[in-house]
């Protein structure tokens, strides 16, 4: 098996720990100075890590850190109870909706960006949830 831990880099950490905690019932586990801290309740670890704009991510970056909305191939889906009043307290906190809750076979999903514009989701499951769309 192996652990899987979230990184989330932030340009405002104080910021980012009341959206996440506010809008997904996250609590503070551990803090890490004034450059990270760790969030709890959720199945994986969530570490919120301040990285200023315009910083190199990585050596030989040919793009800086940007806080505006961006698109990349991963995201984070959270798994709610009830699709409708996880969105209201989403969107309480800061989130954007970006496209409106649809229902599926298997669920419901509405697709949001967080105040650091990243891309996330809201899913509710329905029925046998994935299971219902599975080909084995």
């Amino acid at each position: 098996m192996v652990d899987l831990l979230v990184n989330i880099d932030v340009d405002d950490l104080q910021r980012a720990i009341v959206f996440y905690t506010g809008a997904f019932d996250l609590r503070i586990g551990r803090r890490f100075g004034t450059d990270g801290v760790e969030l709890l309740g959720a199945s994986a670890p969530i570490y919120l890590l301040a990285k200023a704009s315009g910083t190199q991510p990585f050596p030989n970056a040919t793009r800086l850190r940007d806080y505006g909305r961006h698109w990349t191939p991963v995201h984070l889906d959270f798994v709610v109870q009830r699709l409708d009043k996880a969105l209201a307290r989403a969107v309480a906190a800061g989130a954007t909706v970006e496209r409106p809750t649809e229902t599926t076979r298997w669920g419901k999903l509405a697709l949001l960006v967080d105040p650091f514009g990243n891309g996330l989701c809201l899913v509710e499951f329905l029925g046998r949830g994935y299971d219902e769309i599975a080909s084995s």
